[in-house]
């Protein structure tokens, strides 16, 4: 799948979310994150993030806790999934500024779901994958024809659906005797 593709189909998703964020009542002021001293990282995690060891006390919290963070998942991927990550930051890297923070954005409403609000977001993009081509450039373009209003009634007739679980398949007739 593309990388537009991705970016087009989790707009979508997180449109078809979007309500959701109007019901949710204002979260509470979260607590300031602690630091997190140089000598609790890993050796293996030191030596990823050696750049920032001199200065590493100096970094605020927040980011010292993404880094070591975003140092354990590093050290945690396959090479496979090492090289698809330089690839994805090297095509963030290409992306004008406005539409990196256009998905920046939708990323942190993604993260302000709960996290069943999550999990159907990503059961619906992993659904949408599974479609052949052709059905999926179409529903493409119904959304991309659609105006606001059909927009919201495609989300809501999707909702519908997927409250009604999955469809049942009519009992079949038994094969005829011979």
């Amino acid at each position: 799948m593309t990388r537009k593709l991705y970016s087009l189909l989790l707009a979508l998703l997180l449109a078809a979310a979007t309500p959701v964020f109007a019901q949710e009542p204002p979260a509470a002021p979260a607590s300031p994150p602690a630091p997190v001293a140089w000598s609790s990282l890993s050796p293996q995690q030191q030596q990823l993030l050696s750049r920032f060891g001199g200065q590493w006390s100096s970094l605020p919290p927040g980011r010292q806790q993404a880094l070591a963070h975003g140092s354990e998942r590093w050290l945690g991927m396959s090479a496979e999934q090492r090289d698809k990550a330089r690839d994805r930051f090297s095509h963030w890297q290409t992306l004008p500024p406005e539409q990196r923070h256009a998905l920046r954005g939708r990323w942190q409403k993604f993260q302000a779901l709960p996290p069943n609000e999550q999990a159907n977001v990503r059961e619906n993009f992993h659904k949408f994958q599974q479609l052949p081509p052709a059905q999926r450039q179409m529903l493409r373009e119904q959304w991309r024809n659609a105006n606001p209003a059909q927009r919201q009634q495609m989300i809501e007739h999707a909702r519908e659906q997927r409250q009604k679980g999955p469809l049942l398949r009519p009992p079949q007739a038994p094969p005829p005797h011979r």
